[in-house]
């Protein structure tokens, strides 16, 4: 995506810094949605659903194929938030240690870990 920056007084960081205090402002689920619904494109929207819906998946161990199965979510973008998962900002696991996500379920060991077929 192509960046502009209009008034040279005002960095890119310090708007991104306003849509972050813009979004904490929010103070419940249906404000949010309000919020995002206005600020996102369906697309957009839908995308950052699909991201977010991954999530428990990927932290249960779950196989990329299986999370397809179950959530329809392409296996390009399972693959991408596993990635930021383990090499990203810290975003994702921030939201969830502030029990923005019910992590349900014992976890599921990864196909690594299972003991071999006899």
């Amino acid at each position: 995506m192509k960046r502009r920056h209009l008034d040279p007084a005002k960095p890119a960081m310090s708007a991104e810094q306003d849509l972050c205090r813009a979004l904490l402002s929010l103070r419940t689920p249906e404000e949010m949605l309000a919020f995002l619904r206005d600020l996102c494109t369906p697309a957009e929207l839908e995308a950052l659903i699909d991201r977010w819906r991954v999530v428990p998946f990927l932290l249960r161990g779950e196989a990329y194929r299986e999370i397809h199965q179950c959530t329809a979510v392409s296996v390009t973008t399972i693959g991408r938030v596993a990635r930021f998962l383990k090499q990203g900002s810290g975003g994702y696991l921030a939201a969830v240690a502030h029990h923005a996500l019910p992590i349900s379920g014992k976890p599921r060991r990864t196909r690594a870990a299972r003991k071999p077929r006899r």
